[in-house]
């Protein structure tokens, strides 16, 4: 059994950062993807042992109403806008992944995040995307992380991860515990990203939710630098 604790993006200088931790989630990858310059850059930064997962172009995921293109440097023409995101069987989102995947073989990644919205809802629509995307799409060696938003229920999820082979993450104080090869968690805050988890909180991670060959907890609250360091120091994992 292994665990592997970081954060969702660098909460400080990236050199005191992998002092600390083996682990990060690329959050840039989802607004803008990086010239490969800069991801190259990134890679070469860091020790040779230090672990990059990243979360997949919002381009695939969200919709172009999404506040989140916001920080889309170049715009969407008003014509191709309903060609983006949900997953959808498009040029546009093939080619979003493929950039994607050039920015993952990059860093080196083998774990690759996609989080859907709370408006990508359980229809069959949309669970007929993920099938064409996952069934078409070049997977290499990664391993797939599904994070899911809304109205899903576990059990819909767990079903479509095990068909498309996925890893779900779904938040370990509401549903089971992920067991296999790969636990993954992405720990947002209890209600909210303001939220500093408590010694409890930490102590209940370590003990339901180590039980996959190797666990990842990646910390994304507001405190989440302090947070990821306790849960390493408080629960002993180092």
């Amino acid at each position: 059994m292994m665990v592997k604790v970081g954060c969702c993006g660098f909460p400080v200088k990236r050199d005191s950062y992998v002092k600390q931790f083996n682990v990060v989630e690329v959050q840039q990858t989802f607004y803008q993807l990086p010239q490969p310059g800069t991801v190259r850059r990134w890679r070469e930064e860091v020790p040779f042992e230090f672990e990059f997962t990243l979360k997949v172009w919002q381009l695939i995921t969200h919709q172009t109403s999404s506040p989140t293109y916001r920080r889309l440097k170049k715009p969407i023409p008003e014509s191709l806008k309903k060609n983006y995101g949900f997953f959808k069987p498009t040029n546009e989102v093939y080619q979003a992944w493929e950039e994607t995947e050039a920015a993952a073989n990059i860093l080196q990644a083998r774990l690759v995040v996609f989080q859907t919205p709370p408006s990508f809802t359980p229809t069959a629509e949309h669970m007929e995307n993920m099938r064409s995307f996952f069934s078409q799409i070049n997977r290499k060696s990664y391993r797939l992380i599904w994070e899911p938003r809304g109205e899903w229920k576990e059990a819909e999820v767990r079903a479509l991860c095990l068909e498309l082979d996925l890893i779900p993450c779904l938040d370990p104080f509401l549903a089971k515990p992920e067991t296999g090869e790969i636990g993954y968690l992405r720990l947002h805050g209890k209600g909210g990203y303001s939220y500093r988890y408590t010694d409890a909180d930490l102590l209940f991670l370590k003990e339901n939710c180590t039980s996959s060959e190797t666990n990842y907890f990646l910390f994304n609250n507001l405190s989440m630098y302090e947070d990821a360091l306790r849960f390493l120091q408080c629960c002993s994992i180092q």
